[in-house]
């Protein structure tokens, strides 16, 4: 089995906001459930150059200069926040999805406990708690490393909307998103597929409210695996968001910690190569042990998957996929 990593560190804690959703308490209710067996590795600070690859110069030099202004707080959008140190902790946020990658890529599984997560930051706004889209320059990050192609599949209950405009146009990343639809922001309808040399690298299944294991598991095995399989990718990303899961203040989908355990094992075993992990979402009291059963299947102690059927409308949703994307 290949050694499990954690990229994580007392900087994540830098960026808070009282009594905000997103706060350093998501990542303490995460540390104690870290298996011993995983290595803990320390957070790495991505450069401006990093960021350039994914994200205007103009919106990186405003998040800095904000960030430096000594204002108490600044709020980019109604849910999205700048404290003084949140600069500094998005960029370690990015830096540690690109090591994580990295590492992944040399042969280990690592998962970048990281915050602020990423996947709703286009490249000049910020949006959805995000600032800077960490998956998005991780996979940028490989590709400029030599990399032919990079695949990101993110379970989050909500639709990755800044990763899939990162790359919609491009061939070298196939970004497919598993989400509850119509749930912020509003995206990920299953005829987005990409545009230009992208068509058809852009893969979206959003499930209505409820979703359970059985659907996420029948979205992964009958498109995204095969997609994936096909499109035989130097490296798989997946921004993990726990937020599905039905203590979630964000509810909507009715998964509990174990089946993240599942998914994992399933996602794990597309390519049958080390894969790695960038937090996005997740905000409920059980989101510790939902991260502990990711880390358990990277271990190989991965359950079975669900023997119960999707729900026909998830079956609705795979076939409309199918046929889009061929």
């Amino acid at each position: 089995m290949p050694e499990v990593s954690a990229i994580t560190g007392p900087v994540f804690a830098c960026h808070r906001l009282d009594a905000h959703t997103e706060s350093p308490e998501r990542l303490r209710l995460i540390d104690g459930r870290i298996p011993d067996r995983v290595r803990r590795r320390p957070p790495v600070r991505a450069s401006v150059a990093d960021l350039l690859r994914v994200h205007d110069a103009e919106y990186i030099d405003r998040i800095a200069g904000l960030s430096a202004s000594g204002a108490e707080v600044a709020f980019l959008t109604p849910d999205t926040y700048l404290a003084p140190g949140s600069y500094e902790t998005a960029l370690f946020a990015a830096g540690s999805a690109i090591e994580a990658a990295r590492l992944a890529e040399a042969g280990e599984h690592s998962f970048a406990l990281v915050r602020p997560p990423g996947h709703h930051a286009t490249r000049n706004r910020a949006m959805g708690y995000c600032i800077f889209n960490n998956a998005a320059v991780a996979a940028a990050s490989l590709l400029d490393r030599g990399a032919e192609r990079v695949a990101i599949l993110d379970w989050d209950l909500h639709h990755g909307n800044g990763t899939q405009e990162i790359f919609y146009a491009s061939d070298r990343v196939l970004f497919c998103s598993v989400h509850q639809q119509g749930a912020f922001p509003g995206s990920g309808w299953v005829d987005e597929i990409g545009e230009g040399e992208g068509r058809g690298f852009t893969q979206n299944a959003p499930l209505a409210p409820g979703a359970t294991l059985a659907d996420l598991a029948y979205v992964i095995t009958e498109a995204f695996a095969p997609a994936i399989v096909t499109y035989d990718p130097d490296l798989l990303i997946v921004s993990a968001g726990q937020d599905g899961l039905v203590d979630d203040p964000k509810a909507g989908m009715t998964l509990v910690p174990g089946d993240y355990g599942v998914l994992t094992g399933m996602v794990a075993g597309i390519l049958d190569r080390p894969i790695a992990l960038v937090l996005e979402g997740g905000y409920g009291p059980s989101q510790g042990e939902a991260v502990q059963a990711i880390f358990e299947a990277l271990l190989g102690d991965a359950p079975s998957a669900p023997d119960s059927p999707p729900r026909q409308s998830t079956r609705s949703v795979v076939r409309a996929l199918r046929l889009l994307t061929g």
